[in-house]
């Protein structure tokens, strides 16, 4: 049961974080221009969004990371 939910978990948060890496700006745009990333970007920095989302991206790979090693404890033995 309780590997179940870590599976559910797992596929969740690798759906999330293609998403969440699909949608980052590269060198020419990307598809967070789509979604008002790129409006107010300035020689400063990034933007709030950019920021938000890089957050979001680093969440989303650490309960990615945390769910594998869960996954090879729990199957392991």
């Amino acid at each position: 049961m309780l590997t179940a939910i870590v599976i559910g978990i797992q596929v969740i948060s690798a759906l999330l974080l293609i998403l969440l890496v699909l949608l980052h700006s590269g060198k020419g745009g990307g598809l967070s221009d789509m979604f008002g990333g790129g409006l107010g970007a300035t020689a400063a920095g990034s933007t709030v969004v950019e920021k938000n989302l890089d957050r979001i991206t680093v969440v989303a790979a650490i309960v990615f990371a945390f769910t594998t090693i869960a996954l090879v404890l729990l199957l392991d033995g």
